[in-house]
């Protein structure tokens, strides 16, 4: 067995199959292929599983991957310590953030991050979509009932989500007093391209949910704010999108004795378990948890071995598609 041979297992599982593990090392499948054989040659048994669309590590593969995965992130920190050598803070930081998250509150916080570090390219995509942490995304922000078990969360925060509308709608129209009247009033919301819209809402013990069919829906939260102060309909959207204006008196809340949900309540900073960090993506991961108020040392103990990127057996912990 051969050191190539070894970290190459790691892209092809990384990749998820052979075609893209190809793409990713820019050879030919057929090559990838062929080291792929000579290496299970090599130890002796089936490192992989294939099926049409997949492969799926063996139990022998997942631990070969796991020495794989150290070595290679060894490779990686001495070659950061040698090519930074002697100079500033460098390096890139891929960031996905939620569109209206990051549009309204993170901005402010990664231009003060890039005026701290100027040596640190920040690649930052604001986005809403499930595959959030590809090759080219270090860290990803998003809003989510539960972290997902097979990444790296760390808690920023929780998401309120407020049913709020402009005077002048709630002189025209009214405003619902129960979930049901949502139903039949022109609502404001983003929504997933899709899926039906369905809010959730707790009220004590009780927990509710409705399916709803939004008049304005977008992506783009400064937009739907305006709808909402232009008297469009009752908007329902994360309180850090409107609360000055309801501060000012220019939107009223109404359902305010539930606790809105649409996409959940609480905001996480994920990462891959196995993949290495630079020194760049950790001080962005620290600065990002002071800015959201976490604490940025000492991690819970499930969050510990979560970074080890191995489970109890040994065995490394799967990649993870994150789901919004």
């Amino acid at each position: 067995m051969d050191l190539a041979s070894l970290t190459l297992l790691v892209d092809i599982i990384d990749a998820g199959n052979l075609s893209q593990a190809a793409r990713n090392l820019k050879m030919t499948r057929a090559n990838v292929s062929y080291h792929l054989k000579q290496l299970e040659k090599s130890v002796g048994v089936q490192l992989v599983r294939r099926t049409t669309r997949r492969v799926e590590p063996t139990e022998v593969g997942l631990r070969l991957y796991a020495h794989g995965r150290s070595i290679q992130n060894e490779m990686l920190a001495a070659r950061e310590t040698i090519t930074t050598l002697g100079q500033g803070l460098q390096g890139r930081v891929g960031l996905s953030v939620p569109s209206g998250y990051g549009q309204m509150v993170m901005s402010d916080w990664l231009i003060e991050f890039k005026r701290q570090y100027p040596g640190i390219v920040l690649d930052v995509l604001f986005e809403n979509r499930a595959d959030n942490l590809r090759d080219e995304v270090d860290i990803s922000i998003r809003v989510m009932p539960e972290p997902p078990p097979n990444l790296v969360a760390r808690e920023l925060g929780n998401v309120r989500y407020l049913a709020c509308a402009s005077r002048e709608f709630a002189q025209q129209h009214g405003l619902p007093s129960t979930l049901e009247q949502l139903r039949n009033t022109p609502l404001i919301t983003s929504g997933v391209v899709g899926q039906q819209l369905r809010l959730r809402a707790y009220r004590g013990d009780e927990h509710e949910e409705v399916t709803l069919a939004p008049t304005l829906i977008s992506e783009h939260f400064p937009f739907l704010r305006l709808g909402i102060l232009a008297g469009l309909g009752v908007g329902l959207v994360p309180d850090y999108v409107v609360m000055d204006a309801i501060e000012s008196g220019a939107l009223l809340t109404t359902l305010d004795d539930y606790r809105l949900s649409i996409f959940g309540t609480r905001l996480y900073l994920l990462y891959m378990p196995n993949r290495h960090q630079t020194r760049a993506v950790r001080t962005c991961i620290e600065f990002l948890l002071r800015k959201a108020g976490a604490k940025p040392d000492g991690l819970d103990p499930a969050s510990v071995q979560l970074d080890t990127g191995l489970g109890d057996d040994g065995a490394p912990l799967a990649r993870f598609a994150v789901n919004e």
